[in-house]
């Protein structure tokens, strides 16, 4: 069994198919051994399902592989799957299916993968990719416990924030929509070959069992706060109205309708005041 988090072998491994990282898929291996298997132990996937994205030379997933009955990870660069082949060798659990996670129908794999069951998703994200991939695997109705994933720290930070803090935005009231947020650990940037140029957090998002907003109005709410944190400089009412087409003083009727202050920020807003929001502006649109 190789020791994925020893410099040395990691670079036997790679120049053995002449592997070079590439920048655009935002490759970076990690080179801690402590990482990996904090992350396979707090993410829940103990005797159950975990899916993987991105799993690089298969660091994680061989920790993954240790404690889950089964793992299926999701590779795009077609150019690390017989590195995979040969890493995971030693696990008959792991499934690699090479494609794009962005893309791929992810609700169809888990059904098939593991039918019946809720799991976990385990991941170190690619930093271009933190947002839309946490988007997709929360909106598409998947049967998940948890997502755990490593991401830069600054995103973990915005989307661990409390909703209707200075820290939040579009995408703090998004997660927390679906799920209770939590900064797990810190990752230094020396724990990654290359080294980046930020350092990284591991986060988790427990999935909540009932959404705060009512399925009739998502579409409104996701549009509404799309459009209050487009231009955060301005006051709620301008933001909303620029972005949503609705004229400035039916979007202040809205918005004095739910209690609160014509020149507030979208900031200000706690989850329970974008709900309130929501079906004012439903009203009027």
């Amino acid at each position: 069994m190789y020791n994925l988090t020893d410099v040395n072998v990691i670079k036997a491994i790679l120049a053995k198919d002449n592997f070079r990282f590439s920048k655009s898929l935002g490759q970076n291996f990690l080179i801690d051994p402590e990482v990996c298997p904090r992350m396979a132990y707090e993410c829940g996937a103990e005797g159950g399902g975990a899916l993987e994205i991105g799993p690089g030379i298969g660091v994680l997933t061989a920790e993954l592989a240790k404690v889950a009955e089964k793992v299926v990870s999701i590779e795009l660069d077609s150019r690390l799957i017989p590195l995979l082949d040969d890493t995971l060798r030693d696990f008959d659990n792991v499934k690699i299916i090479n494609d794009d996670a962005l893309k791929c129908d992810l609700k169809k794999i888990i059904e098939q993968e593991f039918p019946g069951e809720k799991i976990c998703v385990c991941a170190n994200l690619p930093y271009y990719i933190t947002t839309p991939i946490l988007m997709k695997l929360l909106e598409s109705g998947l049967p998940l416990k948890s997502i755990t994933v490593m991401v830069q720290k600054e995103a973990a930070q915005r989307i661990c924030a409390k909703v209707g803090s200075r820290d939040g935005g579009a995408v703090t009231v998004a997660v927390n929509c679906y799920a209770e947020t939590e900064m797990l650990f810190d990752v230094p940037r020396s724990s990654f070959m290359p080294s980046p140029k930020v350092d990284s957090c591991v986060i988790r998002l427990n999935i909540k069992d009932k959404k705060p907003v009512e399925s009739e109005n998502e579409e409104m709410f996701f549009a509404a706060v799309k459009a209050a944190f487009g231009q955060r400089r301005k006051t709620l009412v301008n933001s909303l109205s620029s972005g949503l087409g609705i004229p400035k003083d039916k979007i202040a009727g809205a918005v004095t309708a739910c209690g609160l202050d014509c020149n507030i920020r979208a900031e200000a807003l706690t989850m329970e005041d974008f709900i309130n929001l929501t079906a004012e502006l439903k009203a009027i649109s």
